[in-house]
């Protein structure tokens, strides 16, 4: 179905070349699902510009933002093929491919973002980015994506039970579906360019995302209630294939590896920024902003934690994040 699909945009990266070379120059091509607002799309930016810098004008990066590659599944499918330099795409979509990501679509996993970034910036998330070598995809760095909470149309979210009946839109994660199932809602996975459309016509009745993604993508125009209830934290990832990090050089590969730390570095104090712009500007056009008890959030979602304990790997992750301290 992707080849079917894709024929055109694959011909054109085969014809183009993922990491093509022209004078000498080794161009990366790099896709996403954001906009060119995005505080992830400007980091990709710098990353490209810190990486001709190290290397001297020999690489470039080429920016993909707005799926114009393809939805954030399809570009890890292109990635796996080697038709795609590097791809961002959300740790959710990730679990698909590589299982230990699951970890990051738990509900209430981490106790607060010094907690999150000691985790992510420490061994388990290095840990973590390299595990899906074994499926052809490396790991870079974590952009930070704040935390996801849920935004409605027609009635405001103050308990989980004010949930019960609605349709809810979230990612393609099995993990996620369940959380919002458990919470009395109706999960509907869409694709994140269809889901403004379908809030306007009633496809679904509400969505959860953190701050800056609802306010640039103008979802809030549609959506009046947003409640921080912040049941998950998780990250998004910058990949590279690893058909094209094979064809680097241990020096080109530092230099990918640096400029994308760097990369990551810059887009967290952007995120901070744009997570309180968003607020402040959302808040202004008539969004009522609502800061829930998140205790009832948590004690409905506890079933998720019990089954893992049927899954010695992945309980064990779990287990090494609650003791990071």
């Amino acid at each position: 179905m992707l080849l079917r699909a894709w024929v055109p945009v694959l011909l054109a990266l085969v014809l183009a070349g993922c990491a093509s070379r022209s004078q000498d120059v080794l161009v990366l091509r790099l896709a996403h699902a954001l906009g060119p607002t995005h505080s992830v799309h400007r980091a990709m930016v710098y990353l490209g510009e810190r990486l001709e810098e190290k290397s001297g004008g020999t690489i470039r990066v080429v920016v993909y933002p707005s799926q114009q590659l393809g939805s954030e599944r399809e570009l890890l499918e292109l990635l796996q093929i080697g038709s795609l330099a590097m791809a961002k795409v959300s740790a959710a979509v990730l679990e698909g491919f590589v299982p230990e990501y699951q970890v990051f679509s738990l509900p209430y996993l981490f106790r607060d973002d010094t907690h999150r970034f000691k985790v992510l910036e420490g061994p388990i998330g290095q840990e973590l980015l390299l595990a899906g070598e074994r499926v052809l995809l490396r790991g870079l760095c974590y952009y930070d994506a704040g935390s996801r909470s849920f935004y409605t149309v027609t009635r405001p979210i103050y308990t989980p039970d004010d949930l019960r009946g609605l349709k809810i839109r979230t990612l393609e994660s099995p993990t996620q579906i369940q959380m919002v199932n458990l919470m009395g809602a109706s999960a509907t996975p869409i694709p994140w360019g269809e889901v403004f459309t379908a809030l306007q016509q009633g496809i679904v009745d509400g969505a959860e995302n953190n701050p800056p993604s609802f306010y640039l993508s103008h979802h809030y125009e549609v959506a009046r209630f947003y409640t921080l209830d912040e049941h998950t934290s998780i990250p998004d990832v910058l990949l590279i294939s690893l058909h094209v990090w094979n064809r680097l050089t241990p020096q080109q590969r530092q230099w990918v590896q640096e400029a994308a730390m760097e990369s990551a570095q810059y887009q967290k104090q952007l995120w901070k920024e744009s997570t309180e712009e968003a607020l402040r500007a959302v808040q202004e056009a008539g969004v009522e902003i609502i800061y829930p008890d998140k205790q009832p959030f948590v004690e409905k979602v506890q079933p998720i934690y019990e089954q893992y304990r049927n899954r010695p790997e992945l309980n064990r992750l779990i287990a090494r994040i609650k003791a990071v301290e």
